[in-house]
């Protein structure tokens, strides 16, 4: 199974801009749509964005629609989140995660109501000030 670590997270003011890496340790990293989602005390997981498994297409949640940028290099096992225009309630750990099923299409792969997730890193913590 694959292994993800992300980084990139910090502290930044609002209206400011932080860029997301996740990498990924796994020879079939690319048979996988990937996908980010944070977590923020008191609230359940948030889907925030993904990619399908060959990069063409990406999905996003209303939230951060406009603002948030997702990524993919396949040839480097590396995924990225450009956030853009950070607010407050942005603050939140983030996390990537792999789709646990090899070659899925579409946003309810992970922005579904129930993602099957097969594997997700530790997170980085963002949090962005008033």
């Amino acid at each position: 199974q694959v292994q993800l670590v992300e980084s990139g997270g910090g502290l930044v003011q609002a209206g400011g801009s932080l860029r997301l890496s996740c990498a990924a340790v796994g020879r079939t990293f690319s048979d996988y749509a990937m996908g980010w989602f944070r977590l923020a005390p008191g609230k359940e997981r948030e889907f925030v964005a993904a990619i399908d498994y060959n990069g063409v297409k990406a999905y996003y949640s209303d939230s951060v629609k406009g603002r948030f940028t997702i990524s993919r290099d396949n040839a480097q096992n590396m995924v990225y989140l450009e956030m853009e225009s950070l607010k407050p309630e942005d603050t939140a750990l983030y996390y990537c995660a792999a789709d646990a099923k090899p070659y899925c299409l579409g946003y309810g792969c992970l922005g579904g109501r129930a993602p099957n997730l097969g594997a997700w890193g530790p997170g980085t913590q963002v949090t962005v000030s008033s």
